[in-house]
């Protein structure tokens, strides 16, 4: 049972992380692109698709932690302090993800919407904000995933 759960965690951070990761890193540069060119309709359109892939692949990412906790109860190292430590990295980049990321996001659509049509000096989303944020959230994941292959006490021997 250990091996089924701990195959359903590790594919549920592939499937549901990944998507995240890779949508919200995106999300910058193509928003540079939509302020830079307000007729560039086809970078709104791929903001509002990255920015639902971030939305919907986060709420996926809730499998995660579930089978994590299933996998560790079953291996017995739920007081390990590296397990301790991967979950607080793990709510944490959640917190970066749902509560600064996604509305910033958010922003910067209804931005690059209300500029699309003529308007007196809109303030524009900062770009690098999120970014800087993004790159938290992935620099989180990261550690998480580094911790998890070279957990202290590791059956792999190494």
């Amino acid at each position: 049972m250990t091996k089924l759960l701990l195959s359903l965690h590790v594919l549920a951070a592939i499937v549901a992380v990944g998507p995240v990761t890779v949508a919200a890193s995106m999300f910058p540069a193509t928003l540079r692109r939509a302020l830079g060119d307000c007729g560039d309709g086809d970078a709104r359109t791929t903001l509002r698709t990255l920015h639902r892939i971030c939305r919907v692949y986060a709420g996926l990412g809730i499998a995660v932690p579930l089978f994590g906790f299933a996998t560790a109860s079953s291996l017995g190292v739920l007081g390990d302090a590296w397990l301790i430590i991967s979950i607080l990295l793990t709510a944490a980049a959640a917190g970066v993800l749902a509560l600064l990321i996604l509305p910033a996001q958010d922003r910067a659509l209804a931005e690059t919407t209300s500029s699309a049509s003529p308007s007196p000096a809109p303030t524009p989303p900062t770009p690098g904000r999120i970014a800087m944020l993004t790159g938290i959230f992935n620099l989180l994941w990261a550690t998480v995933t580094v911790l998890m292959i070279i957990r202290p006490g590791s059956t792999t021997g190494v």
